[in-house]
């Protein structure tokens, strides 16, 4: 698809996405580097392929199809020849039980395409638009299975395996880098990291075992096994992974580490490579890195309510640091790249250090940590506040040299962002303190703790409402002190004004309701006439509160009386082939947000206990990411089961 440039212009600043100045700007600058205008405003990112071809798509009339998560039939997928669907960017995703073809067009003002196509489908068609990344996407698909075409690639490798002894001897290095280069095994290689991309896998594994090599990838946080493979391709297949990460072919007693960038599935792909030797010879694990993915919003992160106008409130103050806690792989590196996007502005000189650098962000000065050169955390902070900076972003504070200097910058008048290893918000500043820094430094210069884990998404395709009863119910009311503001759900202003207030959407107001069965839990808790009493003279704040206080399960039941004869709908994981019949697709945060407020300041300077922090906190709404985790199962996002096990297990 391309856009003539009075088109682009027109669709551009109508929809507010450029000044007309700026796309005077942007054409000069086209013009001057001899580059076509749609693919350098893209390239820019000013706009997406995909939102630029829905926006055409509203334009020209023809509806907008996303195929970039779609498993197309391969049976229908075969309606049209693949050679006739390559020359015309063309393919078939979907035949209605009405008879007619759906089909997806990068461009279908092409007359020659659409008269072909036409001809061959008669009126049975449907015409939609789509982009040519997408239809790149869909277009791999006429390929074999995974497993047919490894099986393939290496039954043709076999003449050519490699023993491992053979790669002892440093002098047979440059022939082994000639023959893995040519061999179908690196075909192998590529089929093994285009599928991790299309399974939306965050790593790839490739462990070798006694008697095979096993193939694992990493989809929504959990490991699956893919496929096994014969042990003497091995030494190929890791050879085959060295050439393409530049690492020494010839030295497997030590742990190396590399980089590949790739363009897979029509996406540009950077893959952070480590090598290590185990007793069955040498694991490779690839973390897959999509350059092409713009930094998600704190909303689309899953970030509501309360939690999200402390942090918004906080990122814009004129120094102070804001923490990112929580695990290995909990998505903070992620939420990191999400606030400097929001604060990303020409006037504003933004500067990381970070190991590794994971995504490039137009207009912000990133550093990669080098510890073989002494290019350390430290070292890096140390150098940035002599670069004249805004905003500072710090990858990781993992010692006190590090901790001290991402203090006295916040000190110093800079907004300094970073991560800290802890298990909860609150774990944080005492973390700090465990760390050498003085308590009242900590007060005067963290302004947000963000504690976070994540969670899968409910397919929205295979997802099954339940009804939970009996101890399952008996544990939600007590586990959250559910009260009637949640849970007796009428129409009208004040009753949504509630739900906001726990930071649920207006969106997601429609599927609260609907989850909650005829006969209100309300009536459960009747005898607490004294609550319901005072409920109305509350405030949002107090209401919230309420809400979320931690109830004594044995004080709880004795109130609650029977419950059998109530239900509140939930859902459950299902499966189906669109989520690989796992009933989960795509991960989404749960998190909880602590704001330093004054009279916490002086809690931290007298050393105050992380409960003693916790319960302050509570004072103005805070909730933690269990609870924040149940307002995601209420809107139908996750289930109980995925916060309980990212939670408490």
């Amino acid at each position: 698809m391309h856009i003539n440039e009075d088109q682009l212009k027109k669709l551009l600043i109508e929809n507010n996405l450029l000044t007309e100045d700026k796309f005077s700007d942007y054409q000069k600058e086209a013009a001057e580097s001899k580059v076509d205008l749609q693919t350098l405003l893209i390239s820019k990112k000013v706009v997406s392929d995909r939102d630029l071809t829905k926006l055409y798509g509203e334009e020209i009339g023809i509806r907008y199809v996303d195929l970039s998560e779609v498993q197309v039939d391969k049976k229908v997928l075969k309606n049209l020849p693949e050679k006739i669907a390559r020359k015309y960017s063309t393919v078939v995703f979907e035949v209605g039980e009405d008879g007619k073809f759906s089909l997806a067009m990068s461009d279908p003002e092409d007359i020659q395409a659409t008269q072909f196509i036409k001809k061959k489908f008669g009126k049975s068609l449907k015409i939609f638009i789509t982009s040519q990344t997408e239809i790149d996407y869909v277009l791999d698909q006429y390929k074999a299975e995974f497993s047919e075409e490894i099986s393939k690639a290496i039954q043709e490798n076999k003449e050519i395996s490699i023993e491992e002894e053979e790669l002892e001897d440093t002098a047979t290095a440059d022939s082994v880098r000639e023959i893995v280069q040519e061999a179908p095994i690196a075909r192998a290689v590529n089929i093994i990291l285009e599928y991790a991309v299309k399974s939306r896998a965050s790593d790839v594994h490739i462990e070798p075992r006694e008697t095979f090599i096993q193939v694992r990838y990493r989809i929504d946080g959990v490991l699956r096994d893919t496929m096994t493979l014969p042990r003497q391709i091995l030494p190929s297949i890791v050879t085959r992974v060295k050439i393409l990460s530049n690492l020494r072919i010839d030295e497997h007693r030590i742990p190396q580490d590399g980089r590949i960038k790739l363009n897979l599935a029509g996406k540009n792909i950077s893959i952070r490579v480590s090598t290590l030797p185990v007793m069955d010879g040498e694991k490779v694990v690839m973390r897959i890195l999509d350059e092409s993915t713009k930094a998600a919003s704190l909303e689309e992160l899953g970030f509501r309510g309360l939690a999200l106008g402390i942090i918004k409130k906080n990122l814009h103050r004129a120094h102070g640091m804001t923490l990112v806690t929580g695990p290995t792989g909990s998505g903070k590196s992620t939420t990191l790249y999400s606030l400097l996007t929001l604060i990303n502005d020409i006037g504003v000189n933004i500067s990381t250090v970070e190991d590794p650098v994971e995504y490039r962000i137009p207009g912000v000065n990133q550093t990669q940590v080098n510890t073989a050169v002494g290019m350390t955390f430290a070292s890096g902070l140390r150098a940035l506040l002599r670069q004249d900076p805004d905003v500072i972003m710090v990858g990781e504070v993992r010692d006190k040299e590090t901790a001290e200097m991402a203090i006295h910058a916040a000190l110093t008048g800079h907004v300094v962002l970073s991560t800290l290893h802890t298990n909860s918000a609150a774990g944080a500043l005492p973390r700090l303190e465990d760390m050498g820094s003085e308590p009242f430094l900590i007060a005067s210069t963290v302004n947000t703790v963000i504690g976070q884990r994540l969670v899968r998404k409910l397919c929205p395709d295979c997802r099954e409402e339940y009804s939970l009863d009996g101890k399952g119910l008996e544990k939600i009311i007590c586990d959250f002190g559910l009260k009637e503001e949640l849970l007796n759900i009428e129409t009208g202003d004040k009753e949504k004004k509630k739900l906001n207030d726990l930071g649920l959407e207006s969106k997601d107001i429609e599927s609260v309701k609907a989850s909650i069965g005829k006969k209100s839990i309300l009536q459960i808790l009747e005898e607490e006439t004294e609550l319901l009493d005072k409920v109305s003279e509350k405030t949002g704040r107090e209401v919230r509160q309420e809400i979320f206080t931690k109830t004594d399960p044995r004080s709880c039941r004795s109130k609650l009386g029977k419950t059998d004869k109530f239900s509140l709908k939930l859902y459950k994981p299902v499966g189906c082939n669109k989520c690989e019949q796992t009933g989960y697709k795509g991960r989404l945060g749960i998190y909880e947000v602590i704001e330093i407020t004054d009279e916490m300041g002086s809690m931290i300077v007298r050393k105050a206990s992380e409960e003693e922090l916790v319960e302050e906190a509570g004072k103005t709404g805070f909730i933690n990411m269990y609870q924040d985790g149940f307002t995601k199962v209420l809107g139908g996002i996750t289930s109980i089961e995925e916060i309980i096990r990212v939670t408490q297990e």
